[in-house]
Formats: structure tokens, sequence, C-alpha cells
């Protein structure tokens, strides 16, 4: 066992959660002994930051600068504006971003949004709340960084937990801001979102009566939000369709991550996120559909579309559980002290039956490492569309007294040591949708406005591709046609038998 193979094993002991915390505590403290300039140490956030350690790294002088220019729009619109407690909040919080994020930040720029976040809206001087206005602050501050990051208050945090452990409250809807308003990334499989047929690319520019346009996204989920059994009326746009109402009712959301049949002599398994419980349940999965195919189960299908990441730890350990040996993902940041390797143990939890994985635009994060991880290894074939291209890694970091921040810290690279960010995983085959010509492109990484870019161009070119409408259908409405391709596939036996019948072109031919 190689030393990487050996950190992996530990880790894969922990348990999730204390993974996820570990990793926020570890960085935490790297950063926390130069963190303790710029605040007050008679203020009670002030002495909380002084208990840490002493302060060894200043700042440069034009980074003071900046801060200064913040300190005097607090002075000019916070209620208490001689109540330094929260002033010392923004710029622990300042620090740790300049000290934590990927790349080196623009302390002009940050200030400036910071800045933005208070003032545009033109409040009267004096008339902000200390806590608000910090809070105004940092949200449009972090938000400025990339896509990802952002500022987590008291109860934001407490949430970020409870999506994690794949239960929280809502309607079931995974949501973005597409020019003021919210998109719909995907529905969450047996949510009220999903029973009322809210898809993939809808557009929601009402909530409750209240219109989107001008709301931030933080505003617009929490509009959504609310007991659960209390009704909430939603309008969705849709291409060539009226608006329209949809009422759902919220509910407790528990996403089983892992659904598994048999569909003749192949197993299928759909992950739907990467949550605490997710191998757990993918080695339940296994063994259930082994004790109904016994010894004549030709292969497996993986299903990952739509599926949009989750915890890393569980990605590692799932392509793990079909690898033998080799390296699954590395993560990378700016100091490369924090750099860090995970590697296959053995053991192959399918003990080498042939594997499809199922991707599109709606797979991300967590499930392009399981992807490229076993595409790279030649341990499973993927089909489907290129995926959506989160290679980022985001660490949530506690705060002082409350709230925390969620921090672009590293970005994921493959095996290939390319990274996944904004160019996402390019299947083995691309199934080409009829009506792709007709719709609106679902939107990746790469398009989000503020997207770190890639390193990379895209090579979709090289993909064999075929026509959707040539696979047959399968699945339990018998109208998946990608599923029908992939057990093609298995039963075909090789690329090239697999192509002849379908009408496709091979890598090697013109």
């Amino acid at each position: 066992m190689t030393g990487r193979q050996s950190r992996f094993g530990s880790i894969r002991r922990l348990r999730p959660r204390a993974f996820a915390f570990v990793v926020g505590l570890a960085l935490g403290a790297l950063i926390l002994p130069g963190l303790g300039a710029c605040v007050s140490n008679s203020t009670t956030i002030g002495r909380i930051i002084e208990s840490m350690g002493p302060d060894r790294s200043p700042l440069p002088d034009a980074t003071y600068q900046q801060l200064a220019r913040f300190g005097e729009v607090y002075k000019t619109y916070a209620t208490k504006p001689d109540d330094k407690d929260r002033l010392d909040y923004f710029n622990f919080a300042y620090r740790r971003v300049r000290a934590g994020y990927v790349y080196d930040i623009d302390d002009t720029k940050l200030i400036d949004a910071a800045i933005a976040g208070v003032t545009e809206k033109s409040p009267i001087p004096g008339s902000l709340p200390d806590k608000d206005l910090v809070e105004l602050a940092l949200h449009k501050m972090l938000a400025e960084l990339d896509p990802h990051s952002s500022y987590l208050d008291a109860e934001e945090f407490k949430e970020s937990f409870a999506a994690t452990k794949g239960e929280f409250g809502g309607l079931g809807i995974q949501v973005t801001m597409e020019e003021g308003l919210l998109k719909v990334i995907s529905p969450i499989e047996g949510t009220p979102a999903e029973r009322a047929g809210i898809v993939s690319g809808d557009l929601i520019t009402h909530v409750g009566g209240e219109a989107i346009q001008g709301k931030t996204l933080r505003d617009a989920v929490r509009l959504m939000r609310g007991p659960p059994g209390a009704p909430l009326t939603i309008r969705i746009r849709r291409p060539k369709v009226q608006d329209f109402d949809v009422t759902l009712v919220r509910a407790i959301i528990k996403v089983k991550s892992v659904r598994w049949h048999t569909e003749g002599d192949v197993g299928y398994i759909r992950i739907t996120r990467f949550s605490e419980k997710t191998f757990d349940s993918l080695r339940e999965a296994m063994s259930d559909i082994r004790s109904k195919s016994g010894p004549g189960l030709r292969g497996l299908v993986v299903d990952l579309r739509n599926n949009p990441g989750g915890l890393l730890n569980q990605s590692v350990v799932v392509a793990d559980a079909f690898l033998d040996r080799g390296e699954i993902v590395s993560v990378k940041g700016r100091n490369g002290a924090d750099n860090r390797s995970y590697g296959a143990e053995s053991g192959d939890i399918a003990a080498g039956l042939p594997i499809v994985v199922l991707i599109n635009v709606g797979s991300a994060s967590a499930s392009e490492i399981v992807a490229s991880a076993l595409q790279f290894h030649g341990r499973a074939v993927l089909m489907g569309s290129r995926t959506f291209g989160k290679g980022s890694v985001q660490t949530i970091m506690p705060m002082p007294v409350e709230g925390a921040l969620r921090l672009t810290t590293a970005l994921y690279y493959s095996p290939s040591g390319q990274t996944l960010q904004a160019l996402g995983v390019r299947p083995d085959v691309q199934i080409a949708k009829k009506e792709d010509a007709d719709a609106p492109a679902r939107k990746r990484e790469a398009d989000l406005p503020g997207s770190i870019p890639p390193s990379a161009a895209s090579d979709d070119a090289m993909t064999p591709k075929i026509q959707e409408e040539t696979c047959p259908n399968a699945g339990d409405d018998g109208k998946d046609k990608f599923l029908g391709c992939a057990l093609a596939y298995l039963q075909a036996g090789t690329m090239e038998a697999f192509m002849r019948r379908f009408g496709g072109r091979t890598p090697n031919q013109g």
C-alpha cells in the first residue's frame, strides 16, 4: 500500500460529517494565527479572535487602506457606529477570504463589492443595524468571487449540515440565478417539485405572489422556505408555453441518495447525490442486485444523470468501490502545502463486471469525480453528454459567534492531471437528443457569471455520437432511451459491435 493509499484509508474510516468539519477546521488552523490584525480586543468578537492566536502576518499597507474605506462606510450607515464588534467581524472574515481563496484576490475589487452591498439600496445614514450592515457586505463580497462562494448566516450555516445528511425542509428544487430569475437545475426525485412536474430549465418568476426579479438568490430561496404542510404557489416560465402557476405543499425533503433495480441480467444503480449514507446504500444495492441476479449478472449501469454532487469523501469511496488501484482525484489550492491526493485501495465491489456510467449536463462536482476516475482507469464506459464542469472545492469556515464562510479554496483534478473546472467530463459515447436543436441549451459552469474559467478547450468533436431516437426504450416507464443504449452496449460486449448496431462513428473512423 502506498503512502497515498494509506492516507485515503484513514479518511475512508472517518464518519462523513466528521470529515467535512475536519476539512474546515484544518484550513482554519492554517489561517487563524495571522488573523489578529484589524480587530480590537475591546469587543466580544475581538477578544475571541485574539484568543485564537497572536498576529504574525500583518497585511500590506494597501490592504489596510481598503479596509479603512469599508470602515468609513460602516461608520456612516451603522446605527451604532462606535460599537466596533461587527466591524471586527467583517475584518476577520476579510482576512480569512484573503488567506484562503483559491487565487490571489484584488483588495480594491472585493472592498468595492462589500461597499456596494451596503449602499446599493441607498440607505439613510445611521439606519442599518450593525449586524445587518455587515451581512449585506459579506453576501455581496463573497458573491463577487465566484458563483459558489457565499456568506452563510446562522440559519444558513445550520441548514448546510442538514443538506449533507440528506434531509431538509423545502420544495425539493435545486436552483441558481439566471438573468434575475430562479432557474431550476433539477428537481429532487420523490419531492413535491418532481411530483408537480417541475423540470430542469424551468424559470421561476414569482414565489408566493412576489416577483423574483430584483431579489438575490439568498432572498429568493428564503421565499420558498416555510413549515412543512404549508402550500406555496410559484409561477413557471417554460419555452413555448404561457407562464403558469403551480401550487406545491412544502415538506421535509428526505433524499434517498441511491435507488436500484434489475433490468434483466443487468443491475441498475441510480445515485442522486453524495450524502452521508451514499456508500452504505451502494453496498446495500450491490448485495440486493447480486441476490436477485445470481451468477448470471452481466454488468452494471450506474446512473449519475442530474446528480449535483455532495460530499467529497463519499465520491472518493464510491469511486474506490469499483477500483483496485490508482488515483481517484487530487485537490490543489493556492498554497501547495494544502494539496492532497486520493487513491483507491484493493477491492472491487463489482468483481470486474463491465460498467456503463450515464452522465449529462446535470452531473456535477462529486459525480464528475466518480465519472472521471472510472473513465481514466478504463473501469467504465461513460455514455450521455458532457457534464456540468463544477470542479471547485468549497470549504465551510465557521466564524466567531455565528455564521460561516463558504469559500472556494481549491480545484479538483482528474487522474489525467486536467482540472474539471468549467470543462467537465466528456463521455465515451455521446447520445444526441433530437430536440437539442430547438430547445435552449442547458447552461454549464462555464456559462455562469463570474465562474472560474477552464484551463483547456473541450474536445467534443472527437466523441463518437449516436442519435437518441436509435436507442431502445428501457426503465420503469419504458421511455428511457439513454438507459436502453447502456443496456444495449453491455449486451453488445464491445464498442465496435455497439456502434455497428446503432450507426454511430467510432473514434478511429473518419
